[in-house]
């Protein structure tokens, strides 16, 4: 709606994956360095953990991308609020294989098939990365037990995949009160908000990754900006999208401190019913 009125080729704060509007926060930075040497090195798992709205998704995404050839299959579990018994089968499509057919011996069956299938993977000189978002919510023994077990599989004095468990600071806690999971885990790394100046530097990168030119967002804009979501990416990204829609609207030409105040309370004033 209101991208040819500030000359963008797209919408610069949309919160789905996009390489070229990846920014490489300090703090990003350094959760990809620990993630990637977990990997590379075979390390059975690690964890990504922060508040919402920080990118953890986008981020484990960016190390999908990054890594080599031969750490894949790659598959990323968005979805893992299941039965610890539909993890396996639910791991499986996710790596393009299909699971058995309900009955007394397929869970079994399906264990077998995993194990095979990443056996043989490995045989063939690549390693498995298997990431679960929002593991947050995988706080029950049985779950944890199943994921925990994967970590198990070996071939040729070799572990088959590396387990990347993705979520809010409570997986930190949930994993450390298991002992025998802690103990698999390679690194751990967390996420925190912007500082002042990397949230005007990502405003300003997602801003020209969408192709605009001009400093739409002024000082002062950038600096309540930050005030009002503490850095938080999510939030940023929001309150963004509706300062260029009600400036086009109101066919203003930059974004000021008082804009951006009134954009939000907008947001957060609650209608007299």
């Amino acid at each position: 709606m209101y991208e040819a009125y500030w000359n963008l080729k797209s919408r610069p704060f949309e919160n789905t994956y996009s390489e070229a509007a990846y920014y490489p926060s300090e703090s990003a930075q350094a959760a990809i360095l620990k993630l990637r040497y977990a990997v590379e090195n075979r390390r059975g798992a690690a964890i990504l953990a922060g508040s919402c709205g920080l990118g953890k998704s986008l981020l484990v995404r960016s190390l999908l991308m990054q890594l080599p050839d031969t750490f894949s299959p790659k598959a990323h579990l968005v979805f893992p609020k299941l039965p610890s018994d539909a993890l396996i089968p639910y791991l499986l499509m996710n790596l393009g294989r299909s699971p058995q057919a309900s009955g007394t011996s397929s869970a079994s069956e399906n264990v077998w098939q995993l194990q095979q299938f990443l056996a043989a993977n490995t045989r063939a000189g690549n390693h498995a990365v298997i990431v679960v978002d929002d593991a947050h919510l995988l706080s029950d023994h049985a779950s944890l037990e199943t994921l925990r077990l994967l970590t198990n599989f070996e071939t040729d004095g070799k572990l088959d995949l590396t387990l990347v468990l993705v979520g809010q600071t409570a997986i930190i806690p949930a994993v450390e009160r298991f002992p025998s999971l802690e103990s698999r885990i390679g690194v751990k790394s967390l996420m925190r908000c912007f500082t002042p100046d990397e949230t005007a530097a990502y405003v300003t990168h997602r801003l020209r990754v969408a192709g605009c030119e001009d400093d739409i967002f002024v000082a002062e804009g950038l600096q309540r900006l930050f005030e009002i979501t503490r850095g938080n990416p999510r939030e940023i990204n929001r309150l963004c999208d509706l300062a260029l829609l009600i400036g086009y609207a109101e066919e203003i030409r930059v974004i000021d401190a008082a804009q951006v105040e009134s954009i939000h309370e907008e947001l957060v004033t609650v209608a007299p019913e």
